[in-house]
């Protein structure tokens, strides 16, 4: 496939910018499911971040999930691919298990915890709880859109 960028000059048809983020779906062997209270606005999320322009998407999962929980993960596969039509974001979520390290909050996380999934679907907005669980299932990669607060329906 043929990728392009437009500069948007006048005249032209303008092509989309995307940002393009990774997240780790960390399941611990008990069924726990890791999760963190991000600094910047307090929600609660899975791990993760924008993926680096060099970096390889399972590089880029392993060290955001270290970087932000203190936590090492072996990564397993592709659990789904999430747009956020709104801001233009398009994560990539990977299940992964643990594999070492501790748990420590960072400049992006304010708390760590291992969430069952029913406390999920509690902390979290349907959004990202939704990304967790589908993790879980194994019907995956799922591929969904959202507008940053509710999921959009599929055709």
């Amino acid at each position: 496939m043929l990728l392009y960028m437009s500069n948007g000059s006048a005249g032209t048809k303008s092509t989309p910018l995307h940002s393009v983020s990774v997240a780790g779906a960390v399941v611990r062997e008990d069924g726990r499911l890791l999760a963190i209270r991000r600094a910047d606005n307090g929600t609660w999320e899975l791990p993760g971040g924008v993926l680096e322009l060099t970096e390889a998407p399972e590089a880029g999962v392993a060290r955001e999930v270290l970087e932000e929980t203190g936590i090492h993960v072996d990564v397993d596969e592709l659990t789904g691919v999430y747009k956020n039509t709104t801001r233009g974001i398009v994560a990539l979520v990977f299940r992964c298990k643990p594999s070492g390290g501790a748990e420590r909050t960072s400049a992006e996380s304010t708390a760590v915890d291992w969430l069952t999934p029913a406390e999920v679907e509690e902390r979290m907005a349907e959004v990202y709880a939704i990304r967790l669980l589908d993790a879980l299932d194994g019907n995956g990669p799922h591929v969904r859109s959202h507008d940053g607060r509710q999921l959009i329906t599929q055709l």
